[in-house]
């Protein structure tokens, strides 16, 4: 039996674990307007644990292509001696591509650029001015390092020196843990949308999604990054109300693996959200077996593309207005959000508020405070980005 102190003391953030990427399925259709996959990676013999809620850092690699073009563009050796992250000599082509963040530009380098522009570069100069901090945000948006040094590759040159100096470290991505480990003992799940657009003519691709999705070689890089405030409920009887738009059902697939695998007797309600049934129902045969089985109690969707006025979860949650509230102040049950923090997980909080002072008969200050008790309870859990 694998212990949580042998898992705690052979792989961490330090000392990440090289896993074997050996699922890579696209769950998307045809149609769709995004490209959302479905990894797996194994984990046998490494004595990691993990629990649901979860989510796992994974360590990715720039783009070959893009580093290429940064050295041409620099006049730059990729056999250049360097130093990666750890300090250590490094040919500068594997730092680039390993150590250093080669996509959105540090506030150092584009102020460097500014400075050593010349007339080329005085607007970027006078975006510097404290007064005007959201015209350069606004202007820096989809902007990226090859940008500045193909608008300014005749006027400002770097050393290799110098140039990885202005350069940030290129940082771990955490991804929800898709799967139980009672259901799954060697390997972990991911949901991953993977990142594709483009910025002022050029198209760009995620760092870590893109990775994962076309890139990765034997191994990947990656540590569990413990979730404590995003738990099953203790008590197995609690019922669940789940509301995980997009890949926020990541987390939720891994609960009701788990719900399943130890035999919880808990109702299990599932708020599901996408742009399309057809393209964009993620797991659907998954949750219409968890249906038939019995562990998934409701299902609801909201596929926002499918009609002509766009339809949420926060609009479904609206619609179940009443049965929520049964769920939650008569039979105790814990309501969890996953996904957008921006936009989703506002208007949720606000869907629940209506519910509450709603069907609770409450004022508008009474049902933020009942709110807030779910919160302070552990009741009310948001896991959002």
């Amino acid at each position: 039996m694998i212990t949580e102190s042998v898992a705690a003391s052979a792989y961490t953030r330090k000392n990440p674990f090289p896993a074997r990427l050996c699922v890579n399925r696209m769950l998307s259709g045809a149609g769709s307007e995004k490209e959302t996959r479905h990894f797996e990676l194994e984990i046998e013999g490494s004595g990691l644990v993990y629990e649901c809620g979860d989510s796992i850092g994974i360590f990715p690699k720039n783009d070959p292509e893009l580093v290429e073009e940064i050295l041409r563009v620099l006049g730059a050796s990729g056999d250049a001696e360097t130093k990666g992250n750890d300090g250590r000599p490094k040919a500068l082509r594997a730092a680039l591509i390993e150590d250093y963040q080669i996509t959105q530009p540090s506030a150092q380098l584009v102020q460097a650029i500014a400075q050593r522009g010349g007339e080329g570069a005085s607007f970027l100069r006078d975006l510097h001015d404290p007064l005007r901090r959201h015209d350069l945000e606004q202007y820096l948006w989809g902007m990226e390092i090859i940008d500045f040094l193909r608008s300014h590759h005749s006027s400002v040159h770097f050393t290799t020196e110098e140039f990885v100096k202005l350069l940030r470290k290129l940082q771990p991505r955490l991804y929800s843990i898709a799967s139980s480990q009672k259901a799954h003992p060697e390997s972990v799940h991911l949901t991953v949308a993977i990142v594709r657009y483009e910025s002022h003519g050029r198209e760009r691709k995620g760092v870590a999604t893109t990775y994962l999705a076309e890139r990765v070689g034997e191994r990947v890089l990656f540590f569990v990054h413990s979730a404590k405030g995003f738990r099953l409920p203790a008590d197995s009887d609690t019922p669940i109300i789940m509301v995980g738009p997009g890949t926020g059902v990541a987390p939720f697939r891994a609960y009701l693996q788990d719900r399943k695998a130890t035999g919880a007797r808990g109702k299990n309600w599932l708020f599901f959200g996408e742009q399309r049934r057809g393209s964009d129902f993620l797991y659907e045969e998954e949750w219409k077996a968890l249906q038939a089985e019995g562990i998934l109690t409701r299902l609801d969707t909201a596929f926002s593309r499918d009609q002509a006025e766009k339809v949420y979860v926060q609009h479904r949650l609206l619609e179940n207005a009443a049965e929520i509230w049964k769920w939650i102040a008569g039979e105790g049950a814990h309501f969890y959000v996953c996904g957008d923090a921006a936009r989703m997980a506002k208007d949720v909080d606000a869907a629940l508020l209506k519910i509450v002072e709603r069907e609770g008969g409450k004022t508008a200050d009474e049902a933020a405070e009942y709110v807030e008790e779910l919160k302070k309870t552990k009741r009310y859990k948001r896991d959002v980005y």
